[in-house]
């Protein structure tokens, strides 16, 4: 059974950005940087869930080149899975259209994809192996 894993928030400042949730007593995990992604990351546990805070390393960045066109804000909603090659399978053979089939390794070493905007109702959904 899926669960939500996090939230993406895409913001211009991670020290910015992760002041509020500092202020309403919650303790965000030390920067993590995805040089694939070209991302610093910051996890803010929240109950059984976390917010991802992702700031772009470069121009060239998804999460920059997001911000550029909708500004700041909600990013992607991740869902962990049981068996991620798996869903990844079964997505392909529905015809669902992922960002890249490539499984990949992100944040804190989890193995992740996403499934494209077109094919989940506009929103960018990731998938992480539980």
């Amino acid at each position: 059974m899926a669960k939500i894993d996090h939230i993406g928030i895409a913001v211009k400042s991670l020290a910015g950005a992760k002041s509020i949730y500092e202020k309403l007593g919650l303790t965000p995990s030390p920067e993590e940087t995805v040089e694939q992604e070209q991302v610093r990351v910051v996890m803010v546990p929240v109950g059984e869930s976390r917010l991802e805070l992702l700031e772009a390393t470069s121009e060239n960045s998804a999460i920059a080149k997001f911000i550029a066109k909708r500004g700041e804000g909600l990013h992607h909603v991740c869902l962990r899975v049981p068996d991620l090659p798996a869903a990844v399978e079964r997505l392909k053979k529905d015809g669902v259209r992922l960002v890249s089939e490539e499984i990949k390794t992100g944040a804190g070493g989890h193995k992740y994809v996403f499934v494209h905007p077109a094919s989940s109702g506009g929103v960018l959904l990731e998938l992480v192996q539980e």
